[in-house]
């Protein structure tokens, strides 16, 4: 037996009750997994998987000199007295007691201080003063438990009238970071499926068969929350993966069985049996959600490329609800159309829906596309000049790193971050390491105090400190950057500049390795990863992509089509995200409409965001065109008529891929809602580019280049002639029905 979709379907509908039994035991089984599991095997972490300088620092520092240490400060602040006041002098001597007693387990209880013992820790007007907690935690993760016991502790002393106290650091940031995470994460659920489910009623228009989708969505999303637990214990994976399955799980999920329902429900119209229907839809709509699924997962594996935690994990937990999402429509749903039959058409919000004409010359489609056809320079004209002109703002495009600056203004570390800006301005962020690997020689030692000059004399560093190895063999000279805001552009450019030039200039005597470390000299190394990796990822996402398509479509001017297409959405959804999001750029009145949805204005672009928005958005942009290209070869290989494909291919999927888009968006849009910018500029850019993807490249520029190609659509040499041919959407299937369609359709409550 050949192992295809269309057996796989016809397998699962002849042992519908066993099917169903088997995904429900796995189901079980991934809830338990995940539940166990899958809190030990996040992080809020991002690690290289290379060996990048500020890496290398780290791994000196912790080997040579002395272990990992994370500090975390109180900020104590008063808006009307001193600490001379008793009060406030009490309310910090209170603090300090409930901290020490968490025990050492938590901190380093003769590492807690306080002005009394460093004067420097109370600001210039003594109505702020800081609380150092030198935490026990080795790890990311034991450091974000701390923190919470740590505030937990804090938030038990009542402060008196006018005072209050407030934390900062990694752990708080982190736990911050994570809160806001998970009410994104709730609040995308909740707009996306209930949006998802009106799109789903309008298009389908019965509650039965409009439901199906999103429990399938669901039941993927579960599966691969389970399956990522279990790789969790194995490898490193940020917390964003989470977020990750959930949207792009609801997205593909709901999609994938949409697609499938509405074929089945097609094929039933023309008059076939419901074994037979359950078939035809697997050997069409079945075929295409799996190539699509394979378009998907291959655009994802170029983040693999990156030699970064954060890509990885992206990457892997989209690449896992992906598989499961195509799994469940090619096995648990024709097990569900087996056991339904007709009542997949139950509870019928109206009489007639999208699907019930799919056949029908002269509808809404048909009149648009024909349109295109007959003006499509003009059309082909104006859509690439308007996609284009949104995408020139890309040039614009600044990346960096939100940072705390980048939470909410009303959270507590956004308020403690401030805090520390405006009354200890400088000395107080966590420092730059500049570390000297090898015996420290008296040219050595005036090679560093050139260094310690060199630094203050740029006027971006703070007093530098200098400690060594009690065997002379290493030494580490540190410096606070005077920014408040370590991920900022002003402090990346301070250690390019101390990299590229103050160290070379100071060392050059001595010629010792000199590493530069410390959390900013990370945040530029990761933009240095991705500025070197980005060019070799999107060469290797086209090249396998048009690879694929020219086998499935046998055509080479197809792929390079689809692929100039979708570069110009995702060019677009760049330039969108520039003008809505990064400060001083596009017209006011855009501002305007960004404060209004509640975007916030930030320097910079999320790092990471423009190449995950690539690999994801070129993978979801392919489904839709291999959707309908492959409607269009279907009718070109039965009618040899290219305007006629063209027409019959905008016809059958115009109304099934604008709901699956609407889908999209809303899932997108859900996510965009949140408070966190870098979730809002994610959910927006996708939505955005999903929206010009089926608006646009779907109904205007994909009719208007096939019209104006011809039959040169598709052209393969002879030479090329060897490739195997795939019969993505059951070709063979659909014109061995082609007669049966033409009659007139068996009585039927579809």
């Amino acid at each position: 037996m050949r192992l295809n979709t269309e057996t796989l379907a016809r397998a699962s509908s002849r042992r519908p009750w066993t099917t169903v039994g088997l995904w429900i035991v796995v189901l079980g089984v991934a809830v338990m997994l995940s539940s166990a599991l899958l809190g030990d095997a996040l992080t809020t972490d991002i690690d290289f998987t290379d060996q990048p300088e500020a890496k290398r620092a780290a791994q000196l520092v912790e080997d040579r000199l002395r272990p990992v240490a994370f500090t975390e400060i109180i900020v104590v602040e008063s808006e009307t007295v001193t600490v001379a006041d008793p009060g406030f002098a009490g309310y910090v001597d209170a603090l300090r007691r409930a901290v020490l007693s968490l025990g050492s387990e938590v901190l380093n209880p003769e590492r807690v201080v306080t002005y009394r013992e460093v004067p420097t820790l109370l600001s210039q007007d003594g109505r702020s003063t800081l609380i150092s907690v030198s935490m026990a935690a080795d790890t990311i993760g034991q450091l974000s438990t701390d923190a919470e016991e740590l505030m937990t502790a804090v938030d038990g002393v009542p402060p008196p009238d006018g005072l209050r106290a407030l934390l900062v650091g990694q752990g708080t940031f982190n736990n911050e970071f994570n809160s806001l995470a998970e009410e994104t994460l709730r609040t995308g659920e909740t707009f996306g499926a209930g949006i998802a489910l009106i799109v789903l009623l309008v298009v389908i228009g019965a509650a039965v068969a409009a439901a199906l989708p999103l429990i399938l969505a669901i039941a993927a999303i579960a599966l691969a929350l389970g399956t990522t637990a279990l790789i969790g214990q194995v490898f490193e994976l940020s917390f964003f993966v989470t977020n990750m399955i959930t949207m792009i799980g609801l997205a593909v999920g709901i999609d994938y069985s949409l697609f499938i329902v509405a074929r089945y429900r097609e094929e039933r119209v023309r008059g076939h049996e419901k074994l037979d229907a359950i078939a035809r839809a697997a050997a069409t709509a079945g075929r295409a959600v799996f190539f699509s699924g394979m378009t998907v997962v291959l655009a994802l594996l170029g983040m693999f490329i990156m030699p970064n935690t954060l890509f990885r994990s992206l990457a892997a937990g989209a690449i896992v609800v992906v598989i499961f999402a195509v799994l469940a429509s090619t096995t648990l749903l024709p097990a569900v159309f087996s056991l339904l039959g007709d009542k997949i058409n139950a509870l019928r919000v109206r009489r007639r829906d999208a699907l019930d004409n799919i056949d029908k010359v002269g509808g809404m489609w048909d009149r648009v596309t024909r349109t295109v056809m007959a003006r499509s320079v003009a059309f082909l004209t104006v859509g690439v000049l308007f996609l284009g002109g949104i995408a020139v703002w890309y040039l614009s495009l600044e990346t960096g790193f939100g940072g705390v600056s980048a939470l909410p203004e009303d959270s507590r570390a956004y308020e403690a971050f401030t805090t520390l800006e405006r009354s200890f301005p400088g000395g107080l962020t966590e420092p730059v390491e500049v570390v000297i690997n090898g015996t420290v020689t008296p040219a050595v030692e005036v090679d560093m105090a050139g260094l310690r000059a060199a630094m203050t004399a740029d006027g971006s560093f703070g007093p530098a400190t200098i400690e060594m190895s009690e065997s002379g063999d290493f030494a580490l000279v540190s410096a606070p950057l005077i920014y408040g805001d370590t991920t900022s552009q002003a402090a990346v450019d301070a250690v390019r500049r101390l990299r590229n030039e103050i160290v070379p200039a100071s060392f050059a005597a001595s010629g010792a390795e000199v590493l530069v470390g410390g959390s900013t000299a990370f945040t530029v190394d990761f933009f240095d990863d991705v500025d070197t990796y980005t060019p070799i990822v999107f060469v290797f996402v086209l090249g396998l992509s048009f690879l694929l398509l020219t086998v499935v479509f046998r055509s080479l001017v197809v792929p390079a089509k689809a692929i100039v297409l979708n570069l110009l959405s995702v060019g677009a959804a760049y330039g969108m995200m520039v003008l809505f999001f990064q400060e001083g750029v596009g017209p006011g009145w855009v501002k305007d409409i960004s404060s209004a949805l509640g975007f916030r204005q930030v320097e910079a672009i999320e790092a990471w965001l423009p190449l995950m928005l690539f690999s994801v958005l070129f993978g979801l942009s392919m489904d839709y065109h291999v959707f309908l290209l492959t409607r269009i070869r279907e009718a070109y290989d039965r009618t040899g008529s290219n305007s006629e494909a063209v027409a019959h291919g905008l016809r059958t999927t115009g109304a099934i891929i604008t709901g699956a888009a609407l889908i999209m968006v809303a899932v997108f849009g859900g996510f965009a809602a949140g408070d966190l910018v870098a979730f809002q500029q994610m959910g927006f850019g996708l939505a955005v580019a999903v929206f010009l993807d089926a608006s646009i490249i779907r109904s205007i520029l994909v009719p208007a280049t096939m019209r104006l190609l011809g039959d040169f659509n598709w052209w393969l040499p002879n030479w090329l002639g060897w490739l195997p041919e795939l019969d993505v959407e059951g070709h063979e299937a659909a014109l061995a029905h082609h007669a049966a369609s033409q009659a007139p359709p068996v009585t039927s409550d579809v």
